[in-house]
């Protein structure tokens, strides 16, 4: 089995412990695991006998073209220090296409056996486009400028933007080994994690179901690559097998899907039966992934 890496999307929630751990020297606890971007993911899979699993610290909201070459340095890193031939990447939204990214335009097919994504925003998302076209652009110059920092990414979400990709990457992703895989989830109004129910009314009047940044549309990508000299492969194309918003698919339970206790367990109880569903889920994936020829 080779080594897996867990690739994070943009705006990673968890930045903050991160830089605080480092400000102040804080060594290695694995512990931390309880509050990494992928909620106790690695600890999981380890428990179940996969050994070698990584996560990923790239730029919080830099472009795809930084991203995927800092990814790089992580599946590079990974490879010299397990000796593994090639690795797993699963990743989650914008990390799904930094992984595709890294493949095509870095030379990384042959490094690479798989791509998992889960809640990946292959064709864009409109919500982009809709901030893009709504003054955005300005806002994002302004942030960068107050706060110093790239947010390049949010443009390379955009539908127009993706598109000029897929259709530039379409013949190496058809031609190149990898196996390619996506997990798409969409979640009701009543259970979406609160700052997202702005995000999903607007994505679902303008592109259905979705899990409140992202289209299960555009998370499906598509049924099959079709190179321009007739190589044709096929994507395996999987639905989440639980309801789950953007914030679930990587493990994390809000108050958003609790139900009263007088119908159901307490609330502690709801949120480890919930985050070990979706734990099962990165387990059922991982054993698929060990099971490829």
């Amino acid at each position: 089995m080779f080594p897996i890496i867990l690739a994070h999307g943009i705006a990673r929630f968890d930045i903050l412990r991160e830089l605080l751990a480092a400000e102040i020297g804080l060594p290695p606890n694995p512990l931390d695991d309880q509050f990494q971007y992928f909620r106790n993911i690695r600890t999981y899979l380890n428990d179940h006998g996969f050994n070698e699993v990584f996560n990923t610290n790239v730029d919080f909201a830099g472009s795809l073209e930084l991203r995927s070459e800092q990814l790089k340095l992580r599946v590079d890193g990974v490879i010299d220090r397990t000796g593994a031939e090639k690795v797993h990447i699963i990743a989650h939204s914008m990390g799904g296409l930094d992984a595709r990214r890294m493949i095509v335009d870095l030379e990384m097919a042959g490094r690479v056996a798989s791509l998992t994504t889960i809640g990946t925003p292959h064709l864009g998302t409109v919500l982009a486009d809709q901030v893009i076209a709504n003054g955005g652009t300005m806002l994002i110059e302004a942030l960068e400028k107050a706060v110093n920092i790239d947010l390049d990414g949010f443009r390379d979400l955009t539908t127009g933007a993706c598109d000029e990709f897929n259709r530039r990457a379409e013949d190496a992703e058809a031609e190149n080994a990898v196996f390619y895989q996506t997990f798409a989830s969409s979640q009701k109004s009543r259970n979406v994690f609160l700052p997202l129910l702005p995000s999903w009314f607007a994505i679902r009047a303008l592109d259905g179901a979705n899990d409140g940044l992202v289209s299960a549309r555009s998370q499906r990508w598509k049924s099959e690559l079709a190179g321009s000299g007739g190589q044709r492969k096929p994507i395996r194309r999987n639905e989440f097998p639980i309801p789950a918003d953007h914030l679930n698919q990587v493990g994390w339970w809000d108050w958003q899907e609790a139900v009263s206790p007088l119908l159901g367990a307490g609330y502690a109880n709801q949120r480890a039966s919930y985050e070990k569903r979706v734990k099962d889920v990165y387990l059922a994936i991982a054993r698929g992934l060990a099971e490829l020829p």
